[in-house]
């Protein structure tokens, strides 16, 4: 991308550069060092777009595509949008994929006048470059969802990755080996990436991604905006992390032009720490979204009740980076514990919480000087709430359980009481949203201000005081004070009656000035009556200087208390998550697991949380399963039919597991896992038709990465593997697969699959075990428990699952005769039963249904003919039929 410069100062009048009016080639010049922009040209009160940039804006906002004038002869095209309803066209072409450059007016037209006569071009600059992952305006993102900005750089092999959401203020900072970049970035899922043309992405990554050249970016940058030296820079960040961070630095500064918003201090994200998913597993688990894109009916959507856009975010950061630190997550279970146990208390939390604002958001916004009166109020209702549950905790005598640290967290120092009690006092009810609005500064807060405002606001008062006492000064009952646009305030008496008020006796003796005759009246001026006049014509403009002072002031104040702001609000966020997770382990009978350093995997009576949920709006209840992958059954190898439950038992407890290490109560009746890893999924089918990749080979690509990758600590869930191929070549490598997972990796698992065969390596496998779903044959038609048991399937029923599908009756029929002579020829032990079978001559017609005694004798009974002993007798004999 090209780095943006300010607009040139204007051309002289008149002048024409390349047959461009001077507004044009000014125009031209900010657009040429904004290429990549759609760039928002403000006049007057709309931003206009020319040429290109008009054209595509006007097909993605449903705009009429206007023209103004002519450049070489051609027609320029031109579209516009009004000022002061920008945001939501921006929000709009953001979301299109666009970048839009704001171009503003940096002068008044009365100021390029001073500056070049009356037909000098007001001085245009770019004063900011909105970018999907630069935005800080709420009705522009979601308030439960980070909106990160990401960064990656490849420095001599390493790889260095830096995240900022800089509507919140959060910086991150990773190293990791180059095959890891699509997972890293999948979990942290940024609206936008930086990095130049070397980096390899995926064609889902590659469409949210801005590429530049790779400088090597100072550390001078990372120095002055974090307060750190160059040193403990060094001793703290890897330089593939500190190339990361400066190139996320460096495009924050071009893009804000200069101004870098409030962030917090790095943190390093050590992979070791968290437990890792490969792309596949975030996409087929469902976490954060649903595979077709949906955050409604992922996990998240669950298990979010938080009554913060904060909370929500935090609560997301924690579902997609679980932790492997059990200190950590029997912390985390113990507040929800304690929540639980002091319900009442948690009751009285979220209440309060539904009115705190998003004080990081609020924060951020004022760090760029684009925040307002309202966000100065967020930061002063955000306090006040944070002090009121600290103080709520310490009433209940909780200070010395698992929440102290979140109590310690809302603390407030003496400057934040200061802060808070300051802006409590100065704040006016009802706040305007931009401070050059004015009247947010209280009555009373400043008496200067009120005595400006009561110029303004008594003028009545006074002017009628003053005619008051000119009347009495002149004895002149008719004389008044009045007003026009033409000499603005001015005393008006009968011209019978002037006279006496032009005659000069002295400047104390008679005030009146004249200022015009009329044929019936005199009108006068005064120099109270002027100064007045310029004291109310001067009043709105002394009250908003007054109140931009007072704004600058809270403002900067602050900035000055952000670190302790941030923190009281991270603070906010954790005990919105814990009450959160205590509400709904209340509400939905999670209860606590066990999370240690062992390897146990012991789930009884486990439930898919999503699933469940759904079965529940329908009125219908969920079959629990239990699931103990003990040492002597690490790895299951499940069977049974389609449509029994297989993949859901799989993903429930690769969820319950992520949960359990995020610091959540899990769908369970009880819950015991040793620490996991790595969690792995390869389950359903997809493929990659753009790139060459059959769902096939997308299969054998997860398994691979999986394979490769996955530790004695890893959960692997695996479902059909080998199914996209000859039935020979999929056993076989699901056979090896399995061995490998077994003999190998020696990992906790679920392997389903349909290849009975397998069931035989039981023999060879000592700790591998054969599961199946359960299901009930009943005259014919299968039922699913949708529970597991311990064995193996004894047929795939597939058949059945056709015909619930509704695959017409003759297929059914066929299937049925070609399955038959298949099992007979394997039993038989032949190799070759597609000889004699029939298999591609006509398909019979659908057989006859068979009828049964009571149905052959029914169809014979004409009930027109019979007497009624007669039918009494068939009645007796149908009935000994049945």
């Amino acid at each position: 991308m090209n780095k943006a410069s300010p607009s040139p100062n204007p051309l002289p009048k008149g002048e024409r550069v390349n047959s461009h009016t001077p507004m044009m080639a000014q125009y031209m010049a900010v657009k040429t060092a904004h290429p990549d922009c759609l760039l928002f040209y403000r006049m007057g009160d709309f931003y206009e777009m020319f040429f290109d940039d008009a054209v595509i804006a006007s097909k993605i906002l449903d705009l009429t595509l206007t023209k103004r004038g002519k450049t070489e002869g051609t027609d320029i095209p031109m579209c516009g949008v009004p000022f002061h309803a920008a945001e939501n066209y921006i929000a709009r072409l953001i979301r299109a994929g666009q970048r839009v450059a704001i171009c503003d007016q940096t002068e008044t037209p009365e100021e390029a006048k001073k500056r070049g006569g009356y037909k000098a071009l007001v001085t245009r600059e770019v004063t900011r470059v909105i970018t999907a992952g630069t935005l800080i305006e709420d009705n522009l993102l979601d308030a439960k969802t980070n909106n990160y900005l990401a960064a990656v750089v490849d420095m001599n092999g390493q790889t260095g990755l830096a995240f900022a959401d800089v509507s919140t203020g959060e910086f991150l900072v990773q190293t990791l080996p180059k095959s890891d970049i699509h997972s890293a970035l999948q979990r942290m899922n940024p609206s936008e990436i930086i990095c130049d043309e070397n980096i390899e992405l995926s064609d889902e990554l590659n469409s949210r991604t801005t590429r530049t050249p790779q400088k090597n970016q100072s550390s001078e940058k990372i120095q002055s905006v974090f307060g750190l030296t160059e040193d403990n820079l060094l001793k703290q960040f890897s330089r593939a992390e500190i190339g990361a961070a400066g190139t996320l630095l460096a495009y924050i500064d071009e893009t804000q032009k200069g101004q870098i918003p409030y962030l917090s201090a790095p943190k390093r994200i050590e992979s070791f720490q968290t437990v890792e998913f490969d792309p596949s597993t975030f996409k087929s688990l469902e976490l954060i979204k649903t595979q077709s894109g949906e955050r409604q009916g992922s996990l998240i959507d669950l298990l979010d009740t938080c009554q913060t856009g904060a909370g929500s975010r935090l609560l997301q950061s924690r579902l997609i980076s679980p932790l492997r630190d059990t200190t950590e997550i029997r912390h985390r279970h113990d507040e929800i514990e304690t929540l639980i146990a002091n319900f009442d208390v948690t009751k009285t939390i979220r209440a309060t919480l539904k009115l705190v604002p998003d004080m990081e958001r609020a924060l951020a916004r004022l760090s760029l000087n684009r925040g307002g009166p309202r966000d100065l109020a967020a930061l002063r209702d955000g306090l006040h709430y944070a002090e009121l549950i600290r103080a709520g905790l310490i009433e209940k005598g909780l200070m010395k359980t698992s929440l102290s640290t979140c109590a310690n967290a809302l603390h407030l120092t003496p400057a934040q009481s200061a802060f808070k009690d300051k802006l409590s006092s100065a704040l006016a009810e009802s706040l305007p949203l931009l401070a050059r609005d004015g009247g947010f500064i209280a009555t009373g807060f400043c008496p200067e201000l009120d005595k400006v405002r009561g110029l303004k606001s008594e003028t009545h008062r006074h002017i009628a005081s003053l005619q008051a006492t000119y009347t009495k000064m002149t004895g002149i009952d008719s004389l008044k004070i009045t007003h026009n646009n033409i000499l603005g305030f001015f005393i008006e008496v009968p011209a019978r009656r002037a006279d006496a008020l032009m005659v000069k006796s002295g400047d104390n003796d008679n005030p009146f000035i004249h200022r015009q005759t009329m044929s019936t009246a005199v009108r006068f001026t005064t120099p109270d009556l002027s100064n007045l006049e310029r004291d109310i014509a001067l009043s709105a403009d002394k009250a908003q200087a007054i109140e931009d002072n007072y704004f600058i002031q809270f403002r900067d104040n602050a900035l000055s208390l952000a670190d302790d702001i941030s923190r009281v609000a991270r603070g906010l966020a954790m005990v919105d998550v814990a009450t959160s997770m205590a509400t709904l382990a209340v509400d939905k009978t999670y209860t606590r697991p066990i999370v240690d350093d062992s390897t146990t995997f012991d789930i009884q009576g486990g439930r898919h949380p999503v699933v469940e949920q759904a079965l529940a709006k329908a009125h219908k209840s969920f079959s629990p399963n239990h699931c103990n992958l003990s040492d002597k059954e690490r790895l299951w190898l499940l069977t049974g039919p389609n449509m029994a439950g297989k993949s859901t038992f799989l993903r429930q407890n690769a969820l319950i597991t992520i949960m359990a290490q995020a610091g959540f109560y899990v769908p369970a009746t009880s819950a015991h896992i040793g620490i996991v890893d790595k969690v792995f999924s390869r389950v359903g089918a997809s493929d990659d038709l753009a790139r060459g990749h059959s769902t096939f080979m997308i299969e054998m690509v997860e398994t691979a990465a999986i394979l490769n990758t996955a530790t004695s600590k890893s959960l692997v869930i695996l479902d059909e593997i080998g199914r996209g191929t000859a039935t020979f070549d999929g056993l076989s490598i699901a056979w090896a697969v399995l061995e490998y997972l077994h003999n190998t990796i020696r990992c906790r698992g679920l392997f389903a699959t349909h290849y009975h065969e397998l069931t035989n390596l039981k023999s060879q496998m000592g700790s591998m075990a054969c599961y199946t779903m359960d299901v009930k044959d009943w005259k014919g038609d299968i039922i699913f428990l949708h529970t597991v048991k311990s064995g193996t399937a004894d047929k795939s029923y597939g058949i059945h699952v056709a015909k619930l599908a509704g695959i017409p009756n003759s297929v059914l029929a066929r299937a049925e005769q070609v399955l038959e002579l298949l099992e007979d020829n394997k039993q038989r032990g032949g190799a070759g039963a597609a000889v004699s079978l029939p298999l591609f001559s006509t398909p019979p017609s659908a057989p006859k249904p068979k009828t049964s005694p009571l149905q052959d004798k029914l169809r014979s009974i004409n009930p027109d003919s019979l007497t009624p002993r007669e039918a009494l007798d068939i009645l007796y004999e149908l009935k000994s039929l049945l």
